[in-house]
């Protein structure tokens, strides 16, 4: 009897610890999320936006949006692939009316990943929102012109073009562009949208993502 229990004492022991080292991306991130939520009731059917870092670090997402019953949910260093595992953590509970939604930037950092690679991933995506949310409306931010990752220039313009098409045949989304929005004139980088990372936005730039994304909210 006593070397049954200390088998599954070790054998729990050793599970527990191997999931320790081989927690999923972003494991501890979604559960501090879930600990937010139980401390504070988010609001019913938000409008819910989803991404990276580049939401995440939207501060004033909630409050720019009130009317809206904005709910900001990102992950910062978040990939594709990650929004796919945690839907049913940071996406379905929340039953939202709409989704906004901007991720694939960091998926273009490696490179073993093409267009298509980031093409697959959103739609893998998508069609992972759509087996319990149908019907719901989704915003697709475009990926953005950050002065940092211009050595990856064409891979997100080719990004983007294959996402607007395959977006395109679909049902309630809307493709929004905010890659010329956030270059001059004469198509060159605005390091001044940026903070010093030169990878994500200051005022001046999520001020053009609002003007770009507001006309397609829900209230």
């Amino acid at each position: 009897m006593k070397r049954s229990f200390l088998t599954l004492f070790l054998i729990s022991f050793l599970t527990i610890t191997a999931f320790a080292q081989n927690k999923p991306n972003f494991w501890d991130d979604v559960q501090t999320i879930k600990k937010y939520d139980q401390m504070y009731k988010a609001p019913v059917h938000p409008v819910l936006f989803v991404g990276s870092s580049s939401i995440r670090k939207w501060d004033d997402c909630t409050q720019v949006f009130a009317k809206y019953k904005a709910l900001n949910r990102g992950i910062g260093g978040a990939v594709i692939n990650d929004i796919t595992y945690y839907l049913n953590d940071i996406v379905f509970p929340y039953q939202p009316k709409q989704i906004v939604l901007y991720v694939g930037e960091n998926d273009l950092v490696n490179d073993t990943v093409t267009p298509d690679t980031v093409l697959n991933r959103t739609i893998r995506l998508y069609q992972g929102i759509r087996t319990k949310l149908p019907n719901v409306p989704i915003v697709y931010i475009s990926i953005k012109p950050s002065p940092s990752r211009d050595k990856y220039k064409e891979k997100a313009v080719a990004s983007n073009v294959l996402i607007k098409k395959f977006l395109a045949g679909e049902a309630n989304v809307k493709f929004v562009d905010v890659y010329p929005l956030m270059l001059t004139k004469d198509g060159k980088l605005r390091p001044e949208l940026f903070v010093g990372d030169m990878l994500h936005m200051n005022a001046a730039g999520y001020a053009i993502w609002r003007k770009a994304v507001e006309p397609y909210l829900l209230k």
